[in-house]
């Protein structure tokens, strides 16, 4: 039984008078705010959302510290590797198509991959290669277990300064790191590989193709490789601990070019270039929670929604993760580089959406997503 059921019960059979905050439940807000007053946690959107609706939706703290202005609901955020999970939802459109297999080489789809090799060990200062055991997989590059790096010696020294067409080049003229298949290496390189290959089948840009199939069709309208200046006025600033890790500091996302809207130097990264707001991807989540549909409209096969959210890595590899996806014995979802979270919960029958901008934080600032998640649960899980 709930601890606050429980506690109903207990007043009830003594004959005792509710408590008040029995008829007003204590919001998320209020058991946020400490860290906040605290100089923990700059400010939050902390988003819980069923099947049908965002059930509770509250804002904490502040998006620019200095300015005081204030956390809104619509605040927009760098989401970073949660683009991942998105960008694997529309392959898995290709493979509901047809078009692609998840078990075909990426050489089938980009020649340039024919011939890479993997690193063998070395001979003093001199790396020594081998033919790899089979050409790396779709299923292997959105499931990190390629042997591809995170990023490629040429993304320097920002990861959105190459168009995506030169960034994956790069990746096949690089050697791989392990046996295709036989470790888990969180790699950039991997999802963005599988993002080109969606252009080469396509024959349409990535990012179109993400507008029409996915940010459009569910109403995304927030969500962008290049926020434009309505959202860039809606962007959250990003803070870490100062020097004395007793309070913050702003800091800029060091992985990107600014300005951000300059579509002629930046280029989008389908593995972490993504921003959104709290509603925003809760939509996607919600697509996810009803098992790849949302208003009537369907846009994952069950199939492709179960290889997507089930575990992919071998059995041998401590992490568990899907197909841009990590994966719980009861959840599935991802961070982001500056504390995002977007995490499903199919047992419960919620998403929860937790926005923040943080590079570290000073204190216990690091607990308040857990002091959401756990409010979340307790309040609206089934």
């Amino acid at each position: 039984m709930k601890p606050l059921t429980l506690l109903l019960a207990l007043t009830a059979a003594l004959g005792l008078a509710a408590p008040a905050f029995a008829e007003t439940p204590m919001s998320s807000a209020v058991l946020l705010k400490p860290f906040v007053d605290k100089h923990e946690l700059a400010g939050a959107v902390a988003l819980v959302a069923d099947k049908d609706k965002v059930v509770s939706v509250e804002t904490v703290g502040f998006a620019d510290i200095e300015a005081g202005k204030p956390m809104k609901a619509d605040s927009v955020f760098w989401i970073a590797s949660q683009s991942k999970g998105i960008t694997a939802a529309a392959v898995m459109m290709l493979v509901d198509e047809g078009k692609i297999s998840l078990d075909d080489p990426v050489e089938k789809h980009l020649p340039e991959f024919r011939g890479q090799m993997v690193v063998a060990g070395k001979d003093g200062d001199k790396v020594k290669l081998k033919k790899p055991s089979h050409p790396i997989t779709i299923r292997e590059v959105l499931s990190h277990v390629s042997g591809l790096p995170f990023r490629s010696d040429v993304e320097q020294p920002t990861l959105d300064a190459l168009p995506l067409e030169d960034a994956v080049k790069s990746y096949a003229k690089t050697p791989l790191q392990t046996e295709p298949g036989t470790h888990y290496q969180y790699s950039n390189a991997g999802i963005n590989t599988a993002a080109r290959i969606i252009e080469v089948v396509t024959d349409k840009k990535y990012e179109d193709f993400m507008d029409e199939r996915l940010f459009n069709p569910l109403g995304m309208k927030d969500t962008t490789f290049w926020p434009n200046e309505n959202q860039i006025a809606r962007l959250a600033k990003s803070y870490r601990p100062n020097a004395t890790k007793d309070g913050l500091v702003e800091f800029p996302f060091g992985q990107m070019l600014y300005p951000l809207n300059d579509r002629s130097k930046r280029f989008p990264m389908p593995a972490g270039g993504l921003f959104s707001t709290a509603q925003n991807t809760a939509l996607f989540c919600q697509m996810l929670l009803n098992g790849g549909e949302l208003n009537g409209n369907r846009y994952l096969s069950p199939a492709a929604f179960k290889e997507l959210t089930t575990r992919q890595t071998p059995k041998s590899i401590s992490n568990s993760y899907g197909l841009g996806l990590a994966v719980g014995a009861d959840w599935f979802g991802h961070g982001g580089a500056h504390a995002t979270n977007m995490e499903i919960r199919p047992s419960k029958g919620i998403v929860m959406i937790w926005m923040v901008q943080h590079g570290g934080f000073p204190g216990e600032g690091g607990k308040a997503q857990g002091v959401f998640k756990n409010w979340a649960m307790e309040r609206f899980g089934k």
